[in-house]
């Protein structure tokens, strides 16, 4: 994969249900960890709440980093 494919990637949107399914979460409980400031970072786009794939990637690996 070159660079710009990587970059593309990284700047996908997600919806909360795609996060969900990549983080293996219910999406009651990826709103509950954003509701107490410790989800993935995501942001309003129009009513749709959408998530960059590279910070949900981010918010992965620092979950597994606490866990060592």
């Amino acid at each position: 994969m070159d660079r710009e494919a990587a970059n593309r990637d990284d700047d996908d949107l997600l919806l909360l249900e795609e996060v969900a399914a990549l983080t293996r979460q219910s999406v009651s409980t990826l709103r509950w960890l954003r509701h107490k400031g410790v989800g993935p970072c995501g942001f309003r786009l129009g009513r749709r709440l959408v998530f960059r794939r590279a910070a949900v990637e981010a918010w992965v690996r620092e979950r597994e980093t606490q866990q060592k």
